[in-house]
């Protein structure tokens, strides 16, 4: 299993440079194939002149966001396309990386007993 910032093969140009670096996910790649994605990224955290601990530089290329499409293989494995160093970062300012982590945790938790009510409510148990 690979987590990867990916980009759709349709947003890179012949030498293999991101046309426009708002739209990367994060993909899992398993066997080659798209196996989950999360939402595009973050221009603030990912982007971000001001926040280098998690910008994005290179992006594995996918045939497309969808769920079992095809990651592109060369001769030498995975095949990368690259930001355009000089126009794809911006300064986006400070970025509280701990909240935000904690922000996504609850919001999972939240997710997760939304879930856990509907399937209880379902099998006729009131939670």
């Amino acid at each position: 299993m690979l987590i990867r910032h990916c980009v759709e093969e349709s947003n890179t140009d012949e030498n293999l440079i991101i046309i426009d670096p708002t739209k990367i996910r994060h993909v899992i790649i398993v066997a080659g194939r798209i196996e989950s994605m999360s939402g595009l990224v973050d221009p603030a955290s990912h982007l971000n002149l001001d926040y280098p601990d998690h910008k994005v530089t290179t992006c594995v290329i996918v045939e497309k966001f969808e769920k079992g499409a095809k990651v592109r293989i060369g001769d030498r494995g995975l095949i990368f396309a690259n930001i355009d160093r000089r126009s794809a970062f911006d300064h986006y300012g400070h970025v509280d990386y701990t909240q935000r982590l904690f922000n996504m945790i609850e919001a999972v938790k939240k997710k997760r007993e939304a879930k856990m009510t509907t399937i209880n409510e379902i099998g006729g148990k009131k939670s």
